[in-house]
């Protein structure tokens, strides 16, 4: 007799396929459901936001008065100013951080102490961040600032990098660090020319996702960078961003306004999803 008319003969196999087929169903209902969701919003930001999307004057005029036609110039730069010092500022000590705690940090209570409050600090509210940046900075200098935005952007971005290094610099053979040992080489040469090089594409994961986190990020903003109806690069004195302008012109009564914030959330989410398959891709490259 073969195996396959003993397996369908036996109960236990027939309650297990049965289960197998129960769990797999229930899985892609549960996919189903979650892509239908995810259609929904993109569908809906592209319907409602596309038309400003595909407008020029979103990109090159600022941001209007109500009635007024414009766009969302001011907006767009201040995100891409307070984005890009946020990151220069939390990627290195991210790393850094993360670096301690894979290649040093294996002994001892400061390593552990140190995971713990980085976790509570993934895991903790984007506001939270904000109010403490604003009772710190902002209270002290007494006026917004783009800089008290970037370093709320940045105490965001710390975590993120942090938890991503550590976990990828695990991930390296000790193999490599052990016949890197065995040349002679000191450590910071081993971990600069070895594991930060086998681990540079997880790493830059990391960052791509900490970025694609801070972009859209409005309540640490409200606290710091506030807003400005105005072109101004100037980091110490209140900027316009995105995220910002979009819950001002959600709030709003104005329909032109509405159309604006349509196309400013549009903006944020596609350059969020291509953030993220970007990291994918460069992991999946790395894999």
């Amino acid at each position: 007799m073969s195996s396959s008319v003993v397996n369908a003969a036996n109960p236990l196999y027939r309650a297990r396929k049965r289960l197998n087929i129960f769990l797999l169903t229930v899985s892609g209902v549960a996919l189903l459901f979650g892509l239908f969701w995810l259609a929904w919003i993109l569908g809906t930001l592209l319907f409602e936001g596309g038309h400003a999307l595909a407008r020029a004057t979103l990109y090159y005029q600022m941001t209007p008065p109500p009635g007024a036609d414009g766009g969302l110039a001011n907006a767009i730069a201040g995100s891409l100013i307070l984005c890009s010092v946020g990151t220069l500022i939390g990627t290195p000590v991210g790393i850094l951080a993360g670096t301690y705690l894979a290649e040093f940090g294996k002994r001892g209570w400061l390593a552990g102490a140190t995971r713990f409050l980085n976790d509570v600090l993934l895991s903790a509210p984007s506001i939270v961040i904000g109010l403490f940046v604003y009772s710190v900075y902002v209270t002290r200098v007494g006026h917004f600032s783009g800089f008290a935005g970037a370093l709320a952007l940045a105490l965001i971005v710390i975590p993120v990098v942090v938890r991503t290094t550590d976990d990828m610099l695990k991930l390296v053979p000790n193999s490599l660090r052990e016949a890197t040992a065995a040349l002679g080489c000191p450590p910071w040469k081993m971990i600069v020319f070895v594991t930060y090089r086998a681990a540079s594409t997880g790493i830059l994961t990391g960052i791509l996702l900490a970025v694609a986190r801070i972009s859209g990020e409005t309540a640490p903003l409200l606290f710091t960078a506030l807003n400005n109806q105005f072109w101004s690069v100037n980091m110490n004195a209140p900027m316009s961003n995105l995220p910002t302008v979009i819950f001002q012109f959600a709030m709003s009564p104005y329909q032109d306004w509405h159309r604006l914030a349509w196309g400013g959330a549009a903006l944020i989410t596609l350059t969020v999803l291509m953030l993220n398959i970007l990291a994918r891709a460069l992991f999946r490259k790395r894999d």
